[in-house]
C-alpha cells in the first residue's frame, strides 16, 4: 500500500510539472515613450517582432525565438538584449536617457545588466574632457580606472557565464585599444600643431554669400572652422549645435567659417554636381555662419597643410592668425563653450 502510494506521488508530480514553454516573455515600461510606441525585437534579417506599447508606455508580449542575443529599438535609441525560450524578462526605461536608465528584470537579468553596464562604463572614464584636454598620462589613468570598474561588474554579476564573460574581456580590451589609437592620433595632432602657431591659411575660397573670401579677411577675430561636406553624415548632424553656438555668440568677436571639402563624393564623381549640392544644402537648411567652398576639395592646400583625412574637423585661430587648438571641440560638445568662456570670446 506504501508502495502504491509512493508511485501515485511520484505519478502526481510529473503530471504536474509544467513542460518548458516554446516561447519567451517580455514585458516592461518606457517612460517619456516615443511618438511610435513600438518596441522592435530583431536580429538583422532573421528575426523582427514589433511590439505595441500601451498608452502609459508598458508593454506584454511573447516571441518565439532562438536563443541569443537581440537588439531592441524604440524611436531612435538602440540597446542589446538576451533572450531565450521559456525566460521571463523585463525591460524598464526612459526614452528620454534609454540607455542609462535601461534596467533589465527576471530571467538573464544579470547577463542583461552585466552587459549593458560593461558598456556604460567607458563613458565614465572617456569623458569628452579627456578627449579634448587630455593628455598621455591622463589616458593611462583612465584606462587603468576603466579596467578597474569592469573586474568590479564581474564581481557583482557572478551568474554571467564564462563564456560571456571571456567575450566581453575581449570587447573591452578592444574598446582599450581603440580609444588608445584614437587619442594617440590626436596627441600627435596636438604636438604637431602647437597652439600659438601660425595657422595654414586658405585664399579666395567661393562664398556663398557673393564673392571670395580668404583667411586674412577675417584677422582680429577669433575663426571658428567647419571642415565638412553635404555627404558626411556626422557633420550633418552637427548643424543644429553649430547653429545653436553661432547664435549663442552672434555679437561676439568670432566669426563662424564652415569650409565644404565637396569634391564629387556622393555625386558620382561629379564635381560640378557637387557644387550645386552644396549651394542646395547650404539654402535649404539656411545654414548660418560664412559658407565657403574648398578650391579642391580634400587636395586643397588649406586642408592638406593641416592634414585632415576625416570629417567633420573643427579648427579655431586667434585674432592674429594663430592656432589656438587644430582640433578644437564638435559644437556639439560642452568643451567648446567652455574653451569659449575661458578665452572671453
Amino acid at each position: 500500500m506504501k508502495r502504491l502510494l509512493a508511485l501515485c506521488i511520484v505519478i502526481s508530480l510529473v503530471a504536474c510539472k509544467e513542460e518548458p514553454k516554446d516561447y519567451a516573455t517580455l514585458s516592461g515600461k518606457i517612460e517619456n515613450a516615443h511618438e511610435s510606441k513600438t518596441l522592435k525585437i530583431f536580429k538583422g534579417k532573421e528575426f523582427e517582432k514589433i511590439i505595441k506599447l500601451e498608452d502609459d508606455g508598458t508593454f506584454n508580449d511573447t516571441l518565439k525565438i532562438d536563443a541569443g542575443d537581440y537588439t531592441i529599438q524604440h524611436g531612435s535609441q538602440f540597446g542589446q538584449i538576451y533572450l531565450e525560450n521559456d525566460n521571463e524578462t523585463t525591460i524598464n526605461t526612459d526614452y528620454e536617457d534609454f540607455t542609462n536608465s535601461i534596467v533589465f528584470g527576471g530571467d538573464a537579468s544579470d547577463v542583461n545588466n552585466f552587459s549593458v553596464q560593461s558598456f556604460l562604463i567607458s563613458n565614465d572614464h572617456f569623458t569628452e574632457d579627456l578627449i579634448t584636454n587630455g593628455t598621455k598620462e591622463d589616458l593611462d589613468a583612465a584606462i587603468e580606472n576603466y579596467r578597474s570598474a569592469y573586474n568590479e561588474l564581474k564581481l557583482k554579476y557572478t551568474e554571467v557565464d564564462s563564456t560571456r564573460v571571456s567575450q566581453m574581456d575581449k570587447n573591452i580590451e578592444g574598446s582599450i585599444k581603440q580609444i588608445s589609437q584614437y587619442l594617440s592620433s590626436k596627441f600627435a595632432m596636438r604636438s604637431q600643431f602647437p597652439q600659438g602657431m601660425t595657422s595654414p591659411t586658405f585664399t579666395n575660397y567661393e562664398n556663398f554669400a557673393g564673392g571670395e573670401m580668404s583667411l586674412k579677411d577675417l584677422r582680429g577675430k577669433y575663426v571658428y572652422i567647419d571642415v565638412w561636406a553635404t555627404w558626411c553624415g556626422p557633420c550633418i548632424r552637427e548643424i543644429p549645435a553649430l547653429k545653436q553656438v553661432e547664435k549663442q555668440y552672434h555679437d561676439k568677436n568670432i566669426a563662424f567659417v564652415s569650409i565644404s571639402v565637396d569634391n564629387g563624393r556622393g555625386y558620382k564623381g561629379d564635381a560640378e554636381a557637387a557644387h550645386q549640392g552644396w549651394k542646395k544644402m547650404v539654402a535649404e537648411k539656411d545654414l548660418g555662419g560664412i559658407q565657403l567652398y574648398a578650391d579642391n576639395g580634400f587636395s586643397s592646400e588649406f586642408i592638406q597643410d593641416y592634414k585632415i583625412n576625416a570629417i567633420p574637423r573643427f579648427i579655431l585661430i586667434d585674432p592674429q592668425g594663430n592656432i589656438v587648438t587644430a582640433d578644437a571641440p564638435r559644437p556639439s560638445n560642452q568643451q567648446l563653450v567652455k574653451l569659449f568662456d575661458k578665452l572671453n570670446i
